[in-house]
C-alpha cells in the first residue's frame, strides 16, 4: 500500500516534471496490452514523457498548473499523462504509427468486418478443415491442400466474434484487431487538440485543399469573379476578345492595324484570283 508521504512525493515530483514540458497531453490505456504499452514507452522515449498512477493522483498533478487542469475532465479510466516538447500533431502520427494487429478473442466485439480472402492455404488437411467448416468458411481439398473457396465477411463490424470463428481466424494466422495507444488530447500553447483533430492526415488535408481551391478558381472564372488568382488569365481573355472584335469589325487601332492589313491582304489577293479567272 502507498504511504501518504510517498503520494506526496510521487505528486510533487510530477508536477515539477510537468513544468519542463511545452505540452501535456491524456493516453486512455484501458485495455492496451502491456507490450504495446512497454514498446510505445521505448521507441518515443527521446520525444515523450509517461507518468502513470491512480487517477486521484494523476488529478492533483494536473491541478498544480493552471493550464494543464484543463485537462481534469478528460481523466476517466485508467490514464497516464504525456509531456512533450514535440508538435502536437507529428506526436499523434508517431503513436498512430505504432498500432499493431493482434488475434480475435472470442466474445470480442468486432470494430470492423472481419473477411476471409479465397484462396490457398498453408494449412495440411485434418483438424484445421473441421475448425474452418465450423466457422462458416467455405473449405476444399485440392491436390492435398486446404483452399479456401469463396471469400466472405464472417464478422461485421459490431457483432461480437464467436469462439469457433477465433479459432479459425487463429489458424489461418489473421489477426483482425487492431491495437494502439493514442494520445485523447494534448494542450499545447493554451489550445487542447483533442484526438478527432489531432488524427486529422497532413497529406489528404493538403490534397483536400488543393480540390477545393481548383474548384473555387474554375467557378471564379466562370462567374466572372476577379482576384488575384484570376485576373492576370481574365485581362488575357479579355484583351484577345477585344481583338477578335476589332478585328471582325474592322475597328483601327494601334493594337488591330497589323491583323487588319494583313486581312485585308488576304482578301485582296483572294479578290485579285477570282478577277483573273
Amino acid at each position: 500500500m502507498i504511504t501518504k508521504q510517498q503520494k506526496e512525493k510521487f505528486v510533487q515530483e510530477a508536477s515539477t516534471e510537468l513544468k519542463k514540458y511545452k505540452s501535456v497531453g491524456i493516453l486512455r490505456l484501458d485495455k492496451v496490452p502491456d507490450m504495446l504499452l512497454q514498446e510505445t514507452k521505448n521507441r518515443l522515449r527521446s520525444k515523450a514523457r509517461f507518468i502513470s498512477g491512480r487517477k486521484n493522483l494523476l488529478k492533483k498533478v494536473l491541478e498544480s498548473d493552471s493550464n494543464s487542469s484543463k485537462l481534469i475532465d478528460m481523466l476517466d479510466g485508467t490514464c497516464a499523462i504525456l509531456l512533450t516538447n514535440e508538435d502536437p500533431f507529428e506526436l499523434f502520427s508517431e503513436f498512430k504509427a505504432g498500432s499493431i494487429m493482434l488475434p480475435a478473442k472470442p466474445k470480442q466485439k468486432s470494430p470492423s468486418d472481419i473477411t476471409v480472402e479465397p484462396g490457398e492455404t498453408t494449412l495440411q488437411p485434418g483438424q484445421a478443415v473441421t475448425e474452418l467448416k465450423q466457422a462458416g468458411i467455405d473449405v476444399q481439398i485440392q491436390k492435398g491442400k486446404v483452399v479456401i473457396g469463396k471469400g466472405k465477411t464472417i464478422v461485421k463490424a459490431g457483432e461480437t466474434i464467436s469462439t469457433a470463428v477465433s479459432k479459425a481466424l487463429h489458424t489461418l494466422n489473421i489477426k483482425p484487431i487492431e491495437a494502439s495507444i493514442l494520445p485523447n488530447a494534448i494542450l499545447s500553447n493554451g489550445v487542447i487538440f483533442r484526438r478527432e483533430v489531432l488524427g486529422i492526415d497532413r497529406e489528404s488535408t493538403i490534397a483536400g485543399i488543393m480540390k477545393s481551391f481548383q474548384e473555387a478558381l474554375a467557378l471564379s472564372k466562370a462567374a466572372g469573379i476577379v482576384n488575384a488568382y484570376t485576373i492576370r488569365e481574365m485581362l488575357s481573355k479579355a484583351f484577345n476578345d477585344a481583338m477578335y472584335l476589332g478585328v471582325e469589325r474592322n475597328i483601327y487601332t494601334k493594337e488591330t492595324i497589323d491583323r487588319l492589313l494583313g486581312k485585308a491582304s488576304s482578301e485582296a489577293s483572294a479578290l485579285d484570283s477570282m478577277i483573273k479567272k
